[in-house]
C-alpha cells in the first residue's frame, strides 16, 4: 500500500481533519510537507477526500457512511465556523416546524458573515450581535452540534429576513409567520410564548 493510501486509511474514520493533522500524521513516515501537499492534491482530484473548506476536509468513506445522519451535518457546521449554532429554516425542520424541503445549513455566530459552498452541501453563517447570540443549546449524541431553541431559530429567520425587523411592527409578525408557512401552532407553548417576548423585547429596544 502507497504512503497516501496509508494515511487516508488513517484519517478514514475521522468525522473531519486538517491539513495540519495530516502532516502531524506524515512525520511518522518522514515524507516531506511538499510530497504531503501533493498528497492531498491528488486524494482531491481522486475523489478519497472531500473540502469542507480551505485546509479543512472529510475522507469520502466517512461522509458517505454519515450523509443521511443530520447531526453529522451540524456538527460540521459547528465546526466550519466557530462558535456557532444552527439556526433558521435548518433548525426549524430540524423541530419539524417548516413544511418545505430546506437545502444548506444556516447558522448564526458573531463572527463575520460567510458562506462555504462545498461537495456536501451549502453552509451560511449570519453575524449578530452579541446580545442576541443566545437561546441555543447543546444537543449531545454520536455528533454533538450546538442549535438554537424553536424560538429562536424562528426569530433568528425573521430578524435576517426583515434586516433587522426594519419597518416591523408587532401585529406583523403573525401573517409574516404564515407566508413562511412555518406551523408555529405545533410548537410548545413555551417555545411560542419565548417567540413572542424575544420579538417584543427587541421590537422595544429599537
Amino acid at each position: 500500500m502507497k504512503y497516501r493510501e496509508v494515511i487516508i486509511e488513517q484519517l478514514k474514520n475521522q468525522p473531519y481533519f486538517t491539513k495540519q493533522a495530516v502532516f502531524q500524521l506524515a512525520e511518522g513516515y518522514s515524507i516531506k510537507k511538499s510530497t504531503i501537499s501533493s498528497y492531498v492534491v491528488r486524494s482531491l482530484a481522486c475523489k478519497d477526500i472531500i473540502q469542507l473548506k480551505r485546509g479543512v476536509y472529510v475522507t469520502t468513506d466517512f461522509y458517505t457512511k454519515n450523509k443521511m445522519d443530520a447531526s453529522y451535518i451540524f456538527y460540521l457546521a459547528n465546526i466550519l465556523r466557530s462558535p456557532s449554532y444552527v439556526s433558521s429554516w435548518a433548525a426549524l425542520q430540524y423541530y419539524d416546524l417548516a413544511t418545505e424541503a430546506i437545502y444548506g445549513v444556516t447558522s448564526i455566530t458573531q463572527k463575520v458573515t460567510r458562506k462555504y459552498e462545498t461537495k456536501i452541501g451549502s453552509f451560511s453563517y449570519q453575524s449578530i450581535q452579541k446580545e442576541l447570540f443566545s437561546n441555543f443549546a447543546l444537543v449531545k449524541g454520536r455528533f454533538d452540534f450546538f442549535i438554537a431553541s424553536p424560538s429562536k431559530a424562528l426569530f433568528d429567520l425573521l430578524y435576517f429576513r426583515t434586516k433587522q425587523f426594519r419597518g416591523i411592527t408587532f401585529d406583523m409578525i403573525d401573517p409574516m409567520v404564515e407566508d413562511l408557512r412555518i406551523d408555529i401552532d405545533e410548537m410548545d407553548e413555551k417555545e411560542k410564548a419565548n417567540f413572542y417576548l424575544l420579538v417584543k423585547t427587541y421590537l422595544k429596544h429599537e
